[in-house]
C-alpha cells in the first residue's frame, strides 16, 4: 500500500511539472476523489477483515456444533434404530400375545360358559332337590302327626286294657281255684277257663260255676263297649264219639264257644257284632296231651278281649300326605 502510495505521488509530481494549474487541480481534485475512495475501500477492507475474523470463529463454532451434532445425531439414530428394532419385538411380541390372549380368552370363555351351565344345571337340581327336601318334610310332619295319634290310640288301649284285666282279675279272682285265668299277651286280654268250671264230660252245657263267671265276664265287657271278644272253643286230643248233634272235636269245641256266647249275649247292653264264636277242636294245646292233668288244661274256653282296632286301622290306612 505504501508502495503505491510513492508511485502515485511521484506520478502527481511529474504531472504537476509538466501539466497546466487546471489540469493539475483536475488531477488533484481527481487524486482528492480516489483517496477518498482508497480510504473508504480501506475501511471497507478493515471491516471486511473484521466480518471474515469473526465469521472464521463462527464458521468454526458452527463446524464445531454441526460435529456435535453429527456425533449427536448418530447417537440419535443407533438410539432410534435400537428403539425401533425393540418396537418392532414389542409389536411381534404384542401380536403372539394377543393371538394367544384372543385364543386363551375364547377357551376361557368355553369354560365360563360350561361352568355356568354346570352351574345351573346344579342350582336346578339343588331347587328340585329343596321341593323334594320339602315335600319330604310335609309328609314327614304329617306322618310324625299320625305316629302320634297312632301312640296316643295305642296308649288309650292299653290304659283300657290294663283298666279292664284289673276289673277282671279282681271280678274273677274266686275262681282261680277252679281253673280260671286272666293274663295279657300280644295285647289282648285272655280269660282262659278249664272245662272243670264250665262244662262236664262231653257237654256243651254250662255249669253253675262256669254260668256265674260268664256273667261277671259279661257285666265288665258290658261297661267297656269299645272291645271286641272272641269266644274260643278247645278240646283235648281224645276222639269225641259224637251223638245225634255232635260229630268230633271240631263240633264239640265250637258248640261250647257258642254256649259261652249266647251266654254273654244275655247281657242286652252288649252288641253282638262284638263277639265272634270259634272252635279250635285239639290243634291249640297249651301243654302236651301226655297225662290226665294237662289234658284237663287242654280242655278249654278262651275269651280273648281286644280293643277296637278300627280307629288304629283307619289311621294305619291313611295315605301319607303328598
Amino acid at each position: 500500500m505504501k508502495k503505491t502510495w510513492s508511485s502515485l505521488l511521484v506520478m502527481i509530481f511529474l504531472l504537476h511539472s509538466c501539466v497546466s494549474k487546471k489540469k493539475f487541480d483536475e488531477l488533484q481534485e481527481r487524486y482528492n476523489t480516489e483517496h477518498a475512495n482508497l480510504m473508504d475501500l480501506q475501511e471497507e477492507n478493515d471491516s471486511l477483515k473484521n466480518a471474515s475474523l469473526q465469521f472464521g470463529t463462527h464458521y468454526k463454532r458452527c463446524k464445531t456444533e454441526l460435529e456435535n451434532l453429527k456425533k449427536e445425531h448418530q447417537t440419535l439414530q443407533a438410539l432410534y434404530n435400537s428403539t425401533e428394532k425393540a418396537y418392532k419385538n414389542l409389536q411381534a411380541s404384542y401380536d403372539a400375545l394377543t393371538q394367544k390372549s384372543s385364543a386363551a380368552l375364547e377357551a376361557q370363555s368355553i369354560k365360563t360358559r360350561e361352568l355356568i351351565r354346570e352351574l345351573e344345571a346344579k342350582e336346578k337340581r339343588l331347587t328340585e332337590e329343596k321341593q323334594t327336601l320339602e315335600k319330604l318334610r310335609t309328609q314327614l310332619e304329617a306322618r310324625s302327626a299320625r305316629i302320634n295319634r297312632l301312640e296316643a290310640l295305642i296308649h288309650e288301649k292299653d290304659v283300657l286294657l290294663n283298666k279292664v284285666k284289673e276289673s277282671l282279675s279282681a271280678s274273677l279272682n274266686e275262681f282261680k281255684q277252679q281253673g280260671l285265668s286272666v293274663t295279657m299277651k300280644d295285647g289282648k286280654i285272655h280269660i282262659s277257663m278249664q272245662n272243670k268250671l264250665l262244662f262236664d264230660s262231653g257237654s256243651w252245657k254250662l255249669r253253675s260255676n262256669g254260668l256265674n263267671a260268664i256273667r261277671k265276664i259279661a257285666r265288665i265287657l258290658a261297661d267297656n263297649p269299645d272291645l271286641e271278644i272272641m269266644i274260643e272253643g278247645h278240646t283235648d286230643n281224645v276222639p269225641y264219639h259224637g251223638n245225634q248233634f255232635i260229630e268230633d272235636n271240631w263240633d264239640l269245641s265250637v258248640k261250647r264257644a257258642t254256649t259261652v256266647v249266647r251266654e254273654i249275649l244275655k247281657n242286652k247292653n252288649i252288641d253282638p257284632k262284638r263277639l265272634i264264636a270259634a272252635g279250635r277242636s285239639k290243634y291249640h294245646p297249651v301243654v302236651p296231651n301226655d297225662t290226665p292233668a294237662h289234658r284237663a288244661q287242654n280242655r278249654r274256653i278262651e275269651v280273648i278281649i281286644t280293643p277296637d282296632m278300627q280307629k288304629i286301622n283307619r289311621l294305619l290306612n291313611e295315605n301319607p300326605q303328598e
